[in-house]
């Protein structure tokens, strides 16, 4: 039996249309300062400004493409020629500009290994002003890029909870009676709190099992010395979404009732017993679970390469202005004229190596490389964990945040699609799950 839910094929990034006005921005401030600099040196007879100018509109071509892919995914996005929608293209034009930028940094190079064998006359007393306002400029453009896709963190890009209440009281939370605890992710252990009663351990515990709230002291005793009763829990994610949790008490802890959603990132508020002491305590949750750096599948499963592709062109030419600068002064100051070329062959350096990483990423996603390896190991680990067996696992990236997943099941029990779904409802990366049962 296969199923195949039917819902949207959007799979576009949080943020898309926000990053994609950005981008558009940049490129009227890039084309802004190409018509002054062009016209500018033309008027006043001045080559370099000229040249700068007309550097600037390759600036803007490439920011171009990124603009182009968030333009046309938005409008195509619901087009149903797409199978999965457009959330790739992002990743397309991401590819697509480090080729570009890979042809910048050869033609740097190639220019700068020829000046270091046949100098070439410099006015620097020209160059250098405009190297500093090439470089405002690309200070500028990196402000308007800003707080987008470029952000390697580790929340996911989705997924909030819904509101939830449960029977009884909610936690009463006052400002002056809350205690704040440092953030915590999974890899640091249970958080620590201190009450008057001892030191209260709160965890998501998710060891082979759901991810649940616990609640413990740290001395071992067993939850029935908490007076006043079980704890309650509330928790406020990034987006304002609020879900209480009530506990259940087990041998030597207190137990969440509900499951905890993924992604854990959210400010968690304990409400304990008034004979503690404070009221409340408030511990911050990040989503840091799988400790991958920029570089590693966790990550590419939720950036934005399209505007990281744009963000690396400005760093790109912010590092080569930098350079340009800190050569031209040698030269002016300390007669250093060598300088220039060799610190141009370093930001070809620094180019290619960012171009690498794009292209090995980007291309990692066209291909459709399993982009989260942990969070496959976590989806054969919860299937299999009541006896059930993995027969076939598929993941993919459909766009920002977004992952397509093929599962073939083998069970001895009557089980359908639905209790499968309901199984992987915690992944909330999972936007679109084929599953296929076979009994066995």
């Amino acid at each position: 039996m296969i199923d195949q839910a039917t819902h949207s094929h959007v799979y576009l990034g949080e943020g898309h249309e926000k990053n994609e006005r950005k981008t558009w921005a940049v490129i009227a401030l890039c084309s802004a300062m190409m018509v002054l600099e062009i016209g500018g040196g033309s008027l006043f007879g001045s080559l370099a400004l000229v040249a700068d100018g007309l550097h600037m509109s390759t600036h803007a071509a490439a920011m171009l493409i990124a603009a182009i892919a968030y333009t046309y995914a938005r409008k195509h996005a619901s087009d149903p020629s797409f199978a999965f929608g457009t959330g790739k293209i992002g990743d397309l034009a991401g590819f697509s500009s480090a080729i570009i930028l890979v042809m910048i940094a050869l033609l740097i190079g190639y220019e700068a290994v020829s000046r270091l064998f046949d100098p070439v006359a410099i006015n620097l007393s020209e160059a250098i002003p405009i190297a500093v306002l090439g470089l405002l400029v690309n200070i500028a453009s990196a402000w308007l890029l800003s707080g987008g896709g470029h952000h390697h963190g580790h929340g996911h890009a989705h997924g909030a909870d819904h509101p939830h209440s449960h029977d009884g009281a909610p936690p009463h939370i006052h400002p002056h009676e809350r205690n704040h605890h440092a953030p915590m992710g999974h890899d640091q252990g249970p958080a620590r709190i201190a009450t008057l009663g001892g030191t209260v351990l709160l965890e998501v515990h998710e060891d082979g099992v759901p991810p649940r709230f616990r609640v413990r002291f740290e001395d071992g005793n067993g939850p029935a010395v908490l007076p006043g009763g079980a704890p309650e829990i509330e928790t406020v994610r990034p987006d304002g979404t609020r879900r209480r949790f009530t506990f259940i008490q087990k041998d030597a802890y207190w137990e969440s009732v509900d499951e905890v959603p993924e992604p854990h990132q959210f400010s968690a508020h304990i409400h304990l017993s008034a004979s503690f002491g404070p009221v409340t305590h408030e511990v911050s949750f990040r989503e840091d679970e799988h400790g991958h750096d920029d570089h590693h599948a966790h990550g590419d499963a939720h950036k934005d390469h399209n505007m990281r592709a744009a963000f690396v062109h400005v760093l790109a030419d912010a590092a080569v202005s930098v350079l340009a600068i800190l050569g031209l002064l040698a030269a002016k100051f300390l007669g250093w004229t060598f300088m220039d070329p060799v610190m141009g062959i370093i930001g070809m350096l620094v180019i290619a190596n960012w171009s690498y990483g794009l292209i090995r990423d980007t291309g990692a996603i066209l291909l459709d490389k399993t982009p989260d390896e942990a969070l496959a190991a976590k989806i054969r680990a919860e299937l299999e964990a009541d006896g059930d067996r993995l027969t076939d696992l598929h993941l993919w990236r459909l766009g920002p945040g977004h992952l397509g997943g093929i599962i073939s099941i083998a069970t001895n029990r009557h089980r359908d699609t639905g209790f499968y779904r309901e199984r992987l409802a915690r992944f909330r990366a999972l936007s679109h799950l084929t599953i296929e049962i076979r009994s066995v």
